[in-house]
């Protein structure tokens, strides 16, 4: 559920610094043999991001189905193409598989992903920074 708060640009600044950390420790982690858990940050990165854009436009995502509440409230913006929230979506999916099932991404999900995703992150960052900008 999405539940309209006060807008909160300093917790979206702090879930920024940790995306920045995320990806840090990505850049120094051998993609071959960690490639789960560089998949697993991939979503971690893009939820951090998605959440501090909805707190930046002052909603919050609470409930049990929260972070797929995220993804729909980004699915409006003409920044991200149908297939980017799908693909983003699908990460939700494989990610809580991972977490709750032990289901492990597979490193060929990650090889023919990565680019895209970067992409995503990359947009993400930038709406990001338009709304921390106002």
């Amino acid at each position: 559920m999405i539940i309209k708060t006060a807008p909160d640009k300093e917790r979206a600044r702090s879930l920024l610094k940790l995306v920045n950390q995320r990806e840090e420790q990505i850049a120094s982690t051998d993609v071959e043999k960690f490639y789960t858990i560089i998949a697993e940050d991939y979503y971690e990165i893009t939820k951090e991001l998605m959440t501090a854009i909805s707190l930046s436009d002052g909603f919050k995502a609470t409930g049990e189905n929260a972070h797929k509440d995220l993804i729909d409230y980004l699915s409006s913006y003409k920044e991200l193409t149908k297939e980017e929230v799908a693909l983003i979506d699908d990460l939700r999916i494989r990610r809580n598989k991972l977490m709750y099932l032990g289901v492990i991404i597979e490193f060929v999900y990650l090889k023919n992903n990565k680019d895209k995703l970067l992409s995503i992150i990359s947009k993400l960052k930038e709406l990001l920074r338009i709304r921390l900008s106002k």
